[in-house]
């Protein structure tokens, strides 16, 4: 039995950071409708790689985020694999939001306080040495943005049930950041808890999905072996 190694339930609205090991299962799981869950990712000790959305968007010929995507860094490497996910749709186009939904702060709204995405991510950032420099382009997973009769990009409202879900596997070592804030097209403040849950990872296999999924998946995947063997 693949007993979790960690389970962290992250209150809607908040932000919260993790460094993993690689060979891992990171899962999360919406609590309840609209969850949003806006991530960083990066090479653990590794200011070079860092998620890069539109090479990721560009080599694997997908404007979403989907199981067997490889997830890869500025270089070309392998940095997470989308193993599963109850949902075939992820958005990877509108980066983090900007908006706190109105004057808030903790003195007067306590632990109801409305953060941005930015603010909560910027805040995590700095716990490891990092800073507003090292933002880079979100992928918000549970969140869905498609075009609408106008040619613009509108969020899908109901996309995300309570108990939908996603897990990724950590192909390096790799710090996760991450803001639970509502994605940045939602008008609402109606942020859902996430549960984050961590386990060790199958072995990868030669006919692995994400491996076999398209030539330039299987070379981020290579590449990161390589690069950090």
């Amino acid at each position: 039995m693949n007993t979790a190694l960690l389970t962290h339930t992250v209150p809607g609205g908040a932000a919260w950071s993790l460094q993993v090991a690689k060979g891992r299962s990171i899962t999360f799981s919406a609590e309840a409708d609209r969850a949003n869950v806006s991530l960083l990712i990066f090479a653990a000790g590794h200011r070079t790689d860092r998620l890069n959305v539109p090479d990721t968007l560009k080599a694997q010929h997908s404007a979403r985020i989907k199981p067997p995507m490889v997830l890869m860094s500025d270089r070309g490497l392998g940095l997470a694999s989308v193993t599963g996910s109850s949902l075939p749709w992820h958005d990877a186009l509108c980066g983090h939001g900007l908006s706190s939904y109105g004057d808030s702060s903790y003195g007067t709204d306590r632990n109801g306080w409305r953060r941005s995405a930015r603010t909560g991510l910027v805040s995590e950032l700095t716990k490891h040495g990092r800073g507003e420099a090292d933002l880079h382009p979100t992928v918000n997973l549970f969140s869905k943005a498609a075009l609408d009769d106008a040619a613009g990009l509108s969020f899908v409202p109901d996309h995300a049930q309570a108990g939908d879900w996603v897990t990724l596997r950590s192909e390096l070592d790799l710090l996760l950041v991450m803001s639970m804030a509502p994605h940045p097209l939602d008008s609402v403040w109606e942020p859902a808890d996430v549960r984050v849950e961590l386990r060790y990872a199958d072995p990868v296999a030669a006919d692995d999905p994400s491996r076999t999924f398209r030539e330039e998946s299987a070379r981020a995947l290579d590449q990161a072996g390589f690069v950090f063997a």
